[in-house]
């Protein structure tokens, strides 16, 4: 396979029954918030896990604006999303879901929903080198008494939980591992 046509692979090999075992593992994961799920079956290019790219292959289409940030923004993740989602690829502000570091996703700058529609907020694919179940305690909807997670910080996490219903929701991925941080999840 040359570097024109790189872009042609990655996707799920069988995609209704790979895209249903994806789907479960994402609710699964954000039904529990601190569970960590295995999720199989896309090989993007990198520098997006495989995890990554199996939420992105699942969740979103040609309806689904996303952002890409830091070095997830290259011509080879550029080229896969389009090839295999057809979804459009927009700034921050417009994003429904937004794949890339941490330190690279730009704070502040995405939708959380409003008043009438706090369902259009955007989703953050946060690609992390490591995902355990240790670090941060949290506590509520899915979480018999508490759970903990690694995370890269946890005020950014405690200001979004202070603005629920409104705020963002948030996946966590590492190779083919992923977590969920939902909005209404306590960061303590």
């Amino acid at each position: 396979m040359n570097a024109a046509t790189a872009h042609l692979e990655g996707g799920f090999a069988d995609p209704a029954p790979q895209a249903a075992t994806a789907f479960r593992a994402i609710m699964s994961a954000m039904a529990r918030p601190g569970r960590i799920e295995t999720i199989t079956g896309a090989t993007p290019p990198a520098p997006l896990s495989p995890a990554a790219g199996a939420v992105l292959l699942t969740l979103c289409d040609a309806d689904t604006p996303v952002h890409l940030a830091g070095d997830a923004d290259c011509a080879a993740v550029r080229d896969w999303i389009r090839f295999h989602l057809g979804a459009p690829l927009t700034g921050p502000e417009e994003a429904m879901f937004a794949v890339g570091r941490w330190d690279a996703l730009p704070k502040g700058a995405f939708a959380i929903g409003t008043s009438e529609y706090p369902d259009r907020s955007a989703t953050l694919i946060v690609e992390t080198d490591q995902l355990s179940p240790d670090g941060a305690t949290l506590r509520g909807p899915g979480i018999r008494d508490t759970a903990m997670l690694s995370l890269p910080e946890t005020d950014a996490f405690r200001a979004n939980r202070a603005l629920f219903p409104l705020g963002l929701d948030f996946v966590f991925t590492c190779g083919d591992l992923l977590a969920a941080l939902p909005r209404s999840t306590e960061v303590c």
